[in-house]
């Protein structure tokens, strides 16, 4: 794959075999150069679980205390959607809205249901769940209190996370524009959700290595101090 000039650059800058702690990493991002938009920043994190056993499914959320700095599209799937729209839904409805989905539609990025909405919701679960769009209890997103969610969702800085298929994770700590302080805060935030997340049946080191990028730069690793034990 052949990268930027502001890439390579950017690699240049950094030792890409050092390891460093949060707020280093941050500093060390925070000098490559800038996209011409407000970049997004990642964490990634590589597990030492089976991908392959359910019970070592890791995944759950995290509420970044500086927030992600993304505008979230969030769709509601409720028998009083005119309730849900002035919470602060992008798009609510009931019957018509699982039709929409049906035909296509999925220009939001986390859908919640009601309780009493689920059973149909269920109908584009083979939709929804492969992109990670099914509501959830465990991720707060099947619930009566729609405005509460609303508000943790777009105000809160609240983020999944879902390991895929080979053991990785990646989760939204921020944006570019977060001063070094904050996105520092952020990283600490979702490293503690992933640790809490852990599988019961994962004995020894649960995570293997870390690393934060953003959208156009090359990776920076975190010091393995930081989760020698997890």
């Amino acid at each position: 794959m052949k990268h930027s000039k502001r890439y390579r650059t950017a690699r240049e800058q950094s030792d890409a075999l050092k390891t460093y702690q949060v707020e280093e990493a941050v500093k060390v991002l925070g000098g490559f150069a800038k996209a011409k938009f407000n970049e997004t920043v990642e964490l990634s994190v590589n597990l030492d679980v089976d991908p392959k056993q359910s019970n070592q499914m890791v995944r759950g959320i995290v509420n970044l205390p500086k927030g992600s700095g993304k505008k979230v599209r969030v769709a509601v799937f409720t028998e009083n959607p005119d309730a849900a729209k002035a919470a602060g839904a992008d798009e609510a409805g009931f019957l018509d809205l699982i039709k929409k989905v049906e035909e296509g539609w999925m220009d939001f990025d986390v859908a919640v249901a009601t309780p009493s909405a689920m059973k149909e919701v269920r109908r584009v679960a083979r939709v929804l769940g492969p992109r990670g769009l099914m509501p959830n209890p465990k991720s707060g997103t099947v619930t009566d209190d729609v405005a509460g969610a609303l508000h943790n969702i777009k105000m809160g800085g609240r983020v999944e996370f879902k390991m895929d298929k080979t053991g990785n994770l990646g989760v939204v700590v921020g944006k570019r524009s977060h001063c070094e302080a904050d996105l520092a805060e952020n990283i600490k935030a979702a490293i503690d959700a992933i640790t809490k997340a852990k599988p019961e049946g994962v004995k020894g080191r649960y995570i293997k290595s870390m690393s934060i990028c953003s959208t156009m730069s090359p990776s920076v690793k975190l010091d393995a101090t930081i989760f020698a034990s997890l």
